[in-house]
């Protein structure tokens, strides 16, 4: 399907396409150094008592193996049968005790590793949401960045746990392997590289499998994306009656399934050339494996071992190749969830940077404040002054905003204008510091913007936005917005943009759940819903007010009152109103037009009317709809 494996859907591939068995070796100390820290982080004491309870297992398994040698010595030794079990039950009673202690100290261990599981849950998801949540909003429109974060929060946060897991069980699998191999070399040299040999096919089937699952994984990630993308369509109430009404069910279950087939097929593939890469390595095992049994037997018929090293040498040999496997699987897993994890880290990493330094959040983890560099805004403002500000969307091949200045005087209604696309929201996302422009500068009298902690001049600005998010939360947390304030502040927020009458026919009032997909959850209209996102706006009580088309989902009686209630409530504050309703923005004291990121036309009402340009035509056209006659 090369039209889906080229398109934008699609994420990086052949990142990894010179992964091998030295690059492995080379990288997974990396692994275990990053998971170990994790470890450490999330949880010191279960990370130290899962580490030294293995270690610890390691050294009596060694024991044990040694205290079998005494067993097999005294069984083997002439004499009659009864003496010759006398002799080795101390031996046999060593054996027998670090048994039990190998296997005490293992379910110590254990217990810890599920104690520290969720703890590394806890700090991989949190350091992941504190990164996305304190993103400059440009990152937010970057696809290669929304690629990145998908596969961050899907398999790379998944990995984190399993990561460290994996890296544990490799401790445990080289503990193993390490005892079996030290009893093998304290028996007879020789035997050590005849148990080395038994790992390497299956070493090589592991790693060559586990890069192809990981290549595959990022040929896959745009594919899934787009597939999540689709069933939130299909499956959302939101979009539900959309779908009926325009007959899109065909077009979307065909638009699925062809991502689907795509995906179904690259899987199928990999499945193919996995089977071929482990009945390969089996086949080598099997063959290393005999080469092994078949040395142990000359060395016996030679004489080179006795009987007793040879019996207890085949013990070392299993235990040691089933500790290999173990290690081997656990280096494959360990290396695989690696990856995906170093997607994670890579993707946090590149978030963070992505953080303005000015920021609260880039200050956070040494005092909780923002850095050295940031100053605060006036607490109020006497004027606002855009310069020649510039701005280009990632991706974008045109700008959105193209020298643009304009000033906002304290206690004025400024209102932005003009056609669609025309930069009034994008304009007004820089003036509330959600973006940062290209070029130019925003000044609060006279301190830039670029200097100022974004969550300092967030608290100095109320916006009512354009596309304003329905909250699952009460009546009252998608006002207060998690903000503490007295229930008269709530009251009269509601009162000052209509939401009383909204919240009075709610079943519980002001604690109604607005989500019907929970039981006792309410259902509220657009209109509605605009009404609780303009009183979220006053609750605030900021000395900037920032309307972005308040009243595009309210009736013409609604949206007339709601505009007497913005100039009521803007009596000493500063409101900056964007609306295509040029008959809401008469009474501004002030109006920009834009034209494809530029303002073309600056004045009140009566001055741009007269001047016959832009907004004389857009207001005559919508004048003209209500003329008769």
């Amino acid at each position: 399907m090369p039209d889906l494996a080229a398109n934008m859907w699609r994420a990086r591939s052949g990142e990894l396409a010179g992964t091998s068995m030295r690059t492995m070796a080379r990288r997974l100390p990396a692994v275990i150094v990053r998971s170990a820290r994790l470890a450490w982080r999330a949880g010191r004491a279960d990370t130290a008592m899962t580490i030294g309870c293995n270690l610890a297992a390691g050294v009596f398994t060694a024991f044990g193996l040694l205290a079998t040698t005494g067993v097999l010595t005294a069984l083997f030794s002439a004499g009659p049968t009864p003496e010759r079990v006398r002799t080795a039950l101390p031996s046999l009673a060593l054996v027998a005790g670090a048994a039990a202690l190998r296997a005490g100290l293992q379910a110590a261990a254990g217990w810890a590793q599920s104690r520290l599981a969720p703890k590394v849950e806890r700090v991989v998801e949190l350091r992941l949401y504190e990164a996305t949540t304190a993103v400059e909003l440009a990152a937010l429109d970057d696809s290669a960045f929304l690629d990145d974060l998908k596969r961050a929060e899907g398999r790379g946060m998944v990995a984190a746990p399993a990561v460290v897991q994996q890296a544990v069980d490799v401790l445990t699998g080289a503990v193993g392997m390490f005892a079996a191999a030290g009893t093998l070399g304290v028996l007879h040299p020789v035997l050590l590289p005849l148990l080395l040999l038994t790992v390497v096919p299956e070493g090589w089937a592991s790693i060559r499998t586990a890069r192809m699952r990981y290549m595959t994984e990022l040929t896959l990630v745009g594919a899934r994306r787009r597939k999540w993308i689709l069933a939130d369509l299909m499956a959302d109430r939101r979009h539900a009656a959309e779908i009926r009404s325009f007959t899109m069910r065909g077009f979307l279950l065909g638009e699925y399934d062809r991502v689907a087939a795509y995906q179904r097929g690259v899987e199928l593939d990999l499945a193919r050339r996995q089977v071929i890469a482990r009945v390969f390595g089996d086949a080598m095992q099997g063959v290393a494996t005999a080469a092994v049994y078949v040395a142990l037997g000359l060395m016996l018929w030679k004489g080179a071992v006795p009987l007793a090293v040879a019996g207890t040498a085949v013990l070392a040999i299993r235990a040691g190749q089933s500790s290999l496997v173990n290690l081997v699987f656990a280096v494959n897993r360990c290396y695989e969830e690696g990856l995906y994890f170093g997607d994670y880290l890579e993707f946090c990493a590149a978030a963070e940077k992505r953080v303005p330094e000015r920021s609260v959040a880039a200050g956070h983890g040494r005092d909780g404040g923002p850095s050295p560099a940031a100053v605060r805004p006036p607490d109020g403002f006497g004027r606002i002054v855009v310069e020649d500000v510039t701005f280009t969307y990632p991706g974008a091949d045109t700008p959105s905003l193209n020298g643009v200045s304009l000033e906002i005087v304290r206690g004025e209604v400024v209102a932005l204008v003009g056609e669609n696309g025309s930069g009034k929201s994008t304009l007004a996302k820089i003036l509330a510091g959600l973006y940062d422009p290209d070029g130019g500068e925003v000044r609060w009298d006279g301190v830039s913007l670029r200097t100022v902690a974004p969550e300092l001049l967030w608290e100095r600005i109320a916006v009512i936005a354009q596309e304003y998010t329905r909250w699952p939360m009460t009546a009252r947390q998608n006002i207060t917005m998690g903000r503490e304030a007295p229930e008269e502040a709530l009251l009269a927020a509601a009162r000052s943009s209509g939401a009383d009458e909204v919240v009075a026919e709610l079943a519980r009032g002001y604690d109604t759940l607005l989500d019907r997909r929970f039981e006792g959850g309410a259902e509220l209209s657009g209109g509605q819903w605009q009404r609780l996102a303009v009183a979220r706006g006053f609750f605030r009580d900021a000395p900037l007010l920032i309307c972005d088309e308040p009243t595009a989902a309210l009736d013409a009686r609604a949206e007339h009152h709601l505009f007497e209630r913005i100039r009521t409530h803007a009596d000493g504050r500063t409101v900056l109103l964007i609306t295509h309703r040029l008959a809401s923005v008469r009474h501004a004291d002030r109006i920009y037009v834009l034209e494809q990121g530029k303002v073309v036309e600056e004045g009140d009402h009566r001055e741009l009317m007269a001047l016959g340009g832009l907004y004389a035509d857009l207001y005559g056209l919508q004048a003209a709809a209500y003329r008769t006659g």
